[in-house]
């Protein structure tokens, strides 16, 4: 399978999730493809078997870069994804990332967030057990 990873990180949360995941689905004889969003075209996007996109959560909503990427993006009708949140609050914006791609008729077919933050397992970072995260992740995909 090919898969398209279009990513925005502030902290290396999110970078570090998703190279674990392209990891996985290498492991997986997958062909993986990571962009950030300013890196890649939404209005041309590589082809792919199914397009992975991950944010964090800033200011209540999806992190602006990847509000207006995912806003912006044409000729995706029908195309899989899965989307990746990280967020520091006890809420995720996996539905808000969600709405913006069922209006691009995309087919969602998994979620997860990770939880970032201070405390004595992670530090400034992610939790504890992350990669078990990212594993059921693309068991899922």
């Amino acid at each position: 399978m090919n898969y398209v990873i279009v990513y925005w990180s502030r902290y290396g949360n999110g970078k570090k999730v998703v190279d674990y995941l392209a990891g996985k689905l290498n492991e997986k004889k997958g062909e993986v493809k990571i962009f950030k969003t300013d890196e890649a075209d939404p209005t041309a996007m590589p082809e792919a078997d199914l397009y992975v996109f991950s944010a964090p959560t800033e200011a209540f909503n999806v992190q602006k870069n990847m509000r207006k990427f995912m806003k912006k993006l044409e000729g995706m009708e029908e195309n899989k994804y899965g989307i990746i949140n990280t967020h520091s609050m006890e809420r995720n914006c996996l539905h808000k990332m969600e709405a913006l791609l069922a209006k691009k008729k995309m087919v969602k077919v998994t979620g997860v967030d990770f939880k970032v933050g201070k405390d004595a397992n992670a530090g400034n970072g992610l939790v504890e057990g992350w990669e078990a995260k990212v594993d059921e992740f693309v068991e899922k995909l």
